[in-house]
Parts: C-alpha cells; sequence; structure tokens
C-alpha cells in the first residue's frame, strides 16, 4: 500500500465531531472525484470514482447518512494496474437535486457552480472538514523517505485558488501549478506538510513523516560533519606533503644544521611525524608550543625553502 493510501484510509476513518462538517467533507469529495450527468427536466445522475476502497465506503455512508440517497457500487478490476477501481452510481432520484444543490454543486438555478461556496466552509471546522474530504477525493502525498511533496487535485483554476485561500486561512502557505489542463495545489517540505496531516486528523501519518524527518536530519547532520572532517583531513595531508618536501629542499640546500634552533626542532619534527596536525607538533615540541606558534615557524621554513 502506498503511503497516500494509508493516509486516506487513517482519514477515511475520521468521524466528525458537529453535524455541519460531514456536508463539507462530502463537498469535496464529490467536486474533486464526481462526475454530474444531465439527463433532462432537471435530473441528474451523479458517479464517484475512485480507486481506494475505504474511500468508497466514506463516500457511500455520508451520501446515506446525510441525504439518505440510493446508490449503486460497480467494483472493476484494473489489469494494467492490478487493483480495484470502485464506481458509485447516485441514479437519478427525487432528492438528488436538493442534495447537490446543499453541497453547493449546484447553485439557485440547479446550474454548476464554480468554486467552493464560502457559506460552506465558513466555520473552521467545516473548513478542515472541506480539505480533509478534497485529500480523500484528489489527494498524493509521496513516502517521506523520498522527497517530502504533497498535491490536492483541483478541477479549475478557481477551486485551486480557493482551495489555497483554506489552507492559508490555517496559516498553510501552498502554490498552484497546472499541467495538461487540470490544476493543483502542492506542498513542498516536510514542515507544511506535517502541519496539513495534523490538521486535518491524520496522526499515525503525521507521526510517521516525523520519525523519517528526524531520521533524516540526523543523517544530513552525520555526512556534514564526515564531510568537514574529510575534507580538513584532505587540506591537512596536502598542507603536510608540502611542508615535508619544503624542509627537504632546506635540508639539501644548506642543511637542518644551518637552521636557528626552534626552526631546526620543529622541521626535524615533521620530518619524523610526516601525518601529525599543527597542533600534535606542537604537543611534542620541548617545551610544547601553541598551534599559532608551530603555524608561524612552518611559514618561515616554507619561506627560507621558497628563498
Amino acid at each position: 500500500m502506498s503511503f497516500t493510501a494509508e493516509v486516506k484510509d487513517e482519514l477515511s476513518r475520521v468521524e466528525s465531531k458537529r453535524r455541519c462538517c460531514p456536508r463539507a467533507e462530502l463537498s469535496a469529495l464529490v467536486r474533486v472525484e464526481g462526475t454530474l450527468h444531465f439527463t433532462g427536466n432537471e435530473r441528474f445522475r451523479l458517479e464517484i470514482a475512485t480507486e481506494t476502497a475505504p474511500v468508497a465506503r466514506k463516500a457511500i455512508k455520508l451520501l446515506h447518512g446525510i441525504y439518505s440517497l440510493t446508490t449503486e457500487l460497480t467494483v472493476r478490476r484494473s489489469v494494467l494496474h492490478k487493483s480495484n477501481n470502485y464506481l458509485i452510481t447516485v441514479p437519478a432520484q427525487p432528492k438528488l437535486a436538493e442534495a447537490l444543490h446543499d453541497l453547493g454543486i449546484l447553485d439557485d438555478s440547479l446550474s454548476p457552480s464554480h468554486g467552493i461556496p464560502k457559506w460552506l466552509v465558513k466555520k473552521d471546522c467545516c473548513a478542515i472538514s472541506y480539505l480533509r474530504g478534497a485529500f480523500l477525493g484528489g489527494g498524493f502525498v509521496a513516502d517521506p523517505h523520498g522527497d517530502f511533496h504533497f498535491e490536492l487535485t483541483a478541477e479549475s483554476e478557481q477551486v485551486a485558488e480557493d482551495l489555497l485561500a483554506i489552507m492559508a486561512r490555517f496559516e498553510i502557505n501552498a502554490r498552484i501549478t497546472q499541467r495538461r489542463g487540470t490544476y493543483a495545489v502542492y506542498l513542498k517540505g516536510a514542515e507544511p506538510i506535517v502541519t496539513f496531516l495534523a490538521l486535518v486528523g491524520a496522526h499515525r501519518a503525521l507521526l510517521r513523516t516525523e520519525d523519517v524527518r528526524i531520521m533524516k536530519g540526523v543523517r544530513n547532520d552525520v555526512n556534514r560533519l564526515v564531510n568537514a572532517e574529510t575534507a580538513n583531513l584532505l587540506k591537512s595531508t596536502s598542507a603536510a606533503i608540502l611542508q615535508v618536501e619544503a624542509i627537504g629542499r632546506l635540508a639539501s640546500s644548506r642543511g637542518l644544521e644551518s637552521l636557528p634552533p626552534a626552526l631546526r626542532e620543529l622541521a626535524e619534527l615533521r620530518l619524523e611525524h610526516p601525518d601529525a596536525s599543527l597542533r600534535e607538533l606542537g604537543e611534542l615540541a620541548e617545551p610544547p608550543l601553541s598551534k599559532s606558534a608551530v603555524y608561524h615557524r612552518i611559514r618561515r621554513l616554507e619561506e627560507l625553502a621558497s628563498d
């Protein structure tokens, strides 16, 4: 099961505590996944298609529980994807037009409405339920082990902008993208995705995402430390090689005996300990030297070798 399917399974089990919220959740589901057919004389047929069994159960439960609508369920097997597709058909019936109007799918003239009605999501609890329904219908969230990515499908630019506004009410900063004639509201990065999951009630998915995010953070910190240590080691090794070469030139050209005692001591220490760091060389000197003192004497040796 994909991570998206896991999140939808969890959200489909969330029960709204207020009577006003299930309508908003069902409205989002119908708008995202539903197809409305006009059969004439103000008669309609509604079809809701989904690939997730818990979402199909939730849609049927809401249609029956809120409006007592008759539904038909058809399960089809996809040979290509080796998964089931669920088609919920709400046939033409006297209460359907009224229900679609109450859901904000049809306006007062029983024509399709555009965008998300403000009265439907006026309360914060209903707005949250609408976001939950939008995810159940057309949401996607990548497995947190990969890149953090989240999308909500929108049928039009107006719906996308309305979803953007709802999310902004809860300080979730989303963006809109368009591809192949459809729109999507998307989130990048773990923080806004975690905030959304917590908002709509996907607490198990939230904990899993947080666990993965923490592990990624620890792994990245370790990698940065290792890379920095490796870079410093390579830099120190390269510098030590150049220092040994410089001291070798001094030894062959004028002899180390001609150097002042302090420089001669350090030159001999470097030749004896080519892998030692400047701090370690300072600790080997008699008396011990600071790293700064060792550095200045090494610089002096390199200058003499250059001359």
